[in-house]
């Protein structure tokens, strides 16, 4: 039965990061000022009741993984530190002339590239910067991705100092030949020992990130580096499944051949292994994708119902307006999105200029409001609902008719006004997801633009 449930659902389809989702954004019908206005809106409406999140993205990295789909820029070279540090800081000062108030950060997210690819002390420059014009929010919640080949005590030292206490630690898979395939050679000692300094520090939740499907990965060496990564007990981990996209990431997914990546049924057993072994050590399936231990916020988050999903992941709580800064980011003021120029030279060129850096973005429509709230539901939470005041739209029973076939299979259940998600549907909650996507629907991509679901 399973194999018969992957062969019929494995199809591209996206992650769901956002609805809609960016190949779908009506670039046509948006302006940098549209913009600016939502996101004021946004601020107006809930900066002083929940605060704001912001993400920064740090593009840069010393090599190249080539399992990795991230914007980044490959350097050795760490006077590129200082500059890029003074851009974002001159982007978040446009931002925050837009607003009235200081705004109140909830939720500030490093990612990359590598964050710890920045010495300490430009991290600290970094965030004492934004926070010259800022103030946290009470319940903030502050996290870094740190690469354990690089990140030192001092890093972590520096972050918790500044009020970071969560951090995720890539690790992908230890097995050497999987390792020496995606060009991420990362000894399991380095992960302990970051593991353990973040542990002695302070922080409240460690996570480790965890990646099947990936060249020459089998079974076994899955279900090692499951073991090797409990060892080391994170709060958290992500487990995810290898986007393999080299149409759209070009060479840098290249670094192998198509015939060393399992497919199908095998990658489909690296997953249920995986999602078994960490069953049986303490961690709870939460979304899509992520697993932590009853003691953590997030798990907390997703038994309360107050989980979220945007463009950073998912996170333990909500904020309307979530700014992005930096090359290549993306922004949500949940009324509209704005992502940023993708190259460090326009990035930079906009910035002198003065201007905000946004390129590209998608006001929501009503429709697309009521379709984004379902679409987070069922990632955040397995279930949706609806009722005539609430959360119907005009195709809605055109779309539960394509879920019969979903609930016969099993996937699905309904009941009055809802459709909850399986134990056996949590795999393919993005085929569910993608039964509410109007816009995919309406424009199906004549070219593949999506990972496979699987």
């Amino acid at each position: 039965m399973k194999n018969m449930l992957l062969q019929k659902y494995n199809v591209p389809g996206p992650r769901y990061t956002s609805y809609p989702t960016v190949p779908y954004w009506n670039e046509n019908m948006f302006e940098v000022a549209d913009w600016k206005a939502t996101c004021v809106r946004a601020f107006n409406e809930t900066n002083t009741t929940e605060g704001i999140s912001l993400y920064i993205h740090l593009p840069f990295c010393e090599s190249m993984c080539t399992f990795c789909g991230c914007n980044k820029r490959i350097t050795k070279r760490h006077d590129v530190e200082q500059p890029y540090i003074a851009a974002v800081l001159k982007e978040w000062d446009m931002y925050c002339a837009m607003f009235e108030q200081r705004p109140l950060i909830k939720e500030l997210h490093l990612g990359g590239g590598t964050p710890t690819f920045f010495s300490p002390e430009s991290l600290q420059q970094l965030i004492e910067g934004i926070f010259e014009k800022a103030d946290r929010m009470p319940g903030y919640e502050y996290s870094f991705e740190g690469h354990p080949n690089n990140t030192t005590r001092a890093h972590l030292q520096t972050l918790f100092n500044l009020g970071f206490r969560r951090v995720s630690f890539g690790v992908q898979d230890y097995n050497e030949t999987v390792q020496q395939a995606i060009h991420r050679i990362q000894p399991f000692h380095n992960v302990a020992k970051v593991t353990f300094w973040a542990r002695e520090i302070g922080y409240t939740s460690i996570s480790h990130d965890l990646v099947f499907g990936l060249p020459f990965q089998t079974v076994r060496t899955c279900i090692d580096t499951v073991e090797k990564t409990k060892s080391l007990n994170p709060d958290r981990i992500a487990f995810y499944s290898y986007a393999h996209v080299p149409w759209i990431k070009g060479n840098g997914q290249r670094g192998f051949e198509d015939c060393n990546l399992p497919r199908d049924e095998d990658k489909r057993k690296l997953y249920e292994a995986g999602k078994h072994l960490l069953a049986k050590k303490g961690f709870r399936e939460i979304g899509m994708d992520h697993f932590a231990l009853e003691t953590d916020s997030m798990y907390k988050a997703f038994k309360k119902g107050e989980l979220h999903r945007n463009f950073m992941g998912y996170s333990s709580g909500k904020t309307r307006l979530m700014v992005g800064l930096g090359v290549s980011s993306i922004s949500d003021s949940w009324y509209s999105f704005a992502q940023n120029e993708k190259t460090l030279e326009d990035y930079y060129q906009r910035i002198s200029f003065n201007e905000l850096p946004v390129f590209k973005g998608h006001l929501l429509t009503d429709e697309d409001l009521v379709i984004r709230q379902h679409i987070l539901n069922l990632m955040c939470r397995f279930e949706t609902s609806w009722n005539a005041a609430d959360g119907y739209f005009d195709e809605l029973a055109e779309v539960l008719d394509s879920l019969t076939e979903m609930e016969q299979d099993g996937l699905i259940s309904f009941g009055l006004n809802k459709i909850t998600v399986t134990e056996a549907g949590k795999p393919y909650v993005r085929n569910i997801c993608m039964a509410f996507d109007l816009r995919l629907k309406r424009r199906a991509p004549q070219t593949q633009l999506f990972s496979m679901v699987v």
